[in-house]
């Protein structure tokens, strides 16, 4: 099995792209993408995490907050004034309409922030993290990206392991996502994660050193 794949001929950056390269990290569910994302914060690289961020987002934006309210009702919030994720998530999960509504209002909130965040950055790579990193088109504001994929069987497994969830709960979600040979067409970086977090670990660490040839 081959571990890590990267496409030929990438073009080189223009004169006219910033300092800093901004690298799209992206997987499926169960890929081990927040893991890699881990290792690279390791190695001293940047990594702002767009759906821990827009977690945090729904929450302390009053704009965006009444946006959603509109949008979902009331209930979207709990009594506290807390975003109801699983509320939120039982009504968008099959209309797809409402859930491109909802990711229109949450999708700009989050890109403002991460440009603030992009302002305090002085690395020359700096990585994006999101799971609709090729769904939403965020790839193009990216000057690469690498998505980690695996197994569908095994990103089942590891996910059922992890929320208790059952296989058909598992599979519905993964239906719903783009299909896994649709995002490896796209990507430019590939990292297989179908083994364990010391190979992960490695790959991870021959994707930044092949990241540093290329830029040579």
């Amino acid at each position: 099995m081959k571990y890590l794949a990267i496409k030929q001929h990438f073009n080189h950056m223009k004169d006219s792209d910033p300092p800093g390269k901004i690298i799209g990290l992206t997987g499926g569910i169960g890929s081990g993408k927040t893991t890699v994302a881990h290792l690279l914060q390791e190695a001293g690289f940047p990594v702002y995490t767009s759906d821990d961020r827009a977690k945090d987002i729904v929450n302390d934006n009053p704009a965006l907050k009444e946006q959603i309210q509109e949008l979902l009702g009331a209930k979207a919030y709990n009594e506290e004034g807390k975003y109801d994720r699983k509320y939120v998530a039982s009504i968008v999960f099959n209309n797809d309409e409402l859930l491109l509504k909802l990711n229109a209002l949450i999708h700009p909130a989050v890109r403002k922030d991460f440009e603030s965040w992009i302002s305090f950055q002085t690395t020359d790579y700096l990585f994006k993290e999101t799971a609709l990193l090729f769904e939403l088109g965020l790839d193009k504001e990216c000057w690469k990206s690498l998505l980690v994929t695996a197994d569908d069987n095994l990103r089942m497994k590891r996910v059922m392991d992890r929320d208790g969830k059952t296989y058909r709960e598992v599979e519905n979600v993964i239906e719903k996502q783009m299909a896994e040979n649709e995002k490896i067409k796209r990507a430019d970086f590939i990292i297989y994660n179908n083994s364990d977090l010391s190979q992960l670990r490695l790959e991870t660490e021959k994707f930044l050193k092949q990241l540093n040839e290329f830029a040579v």
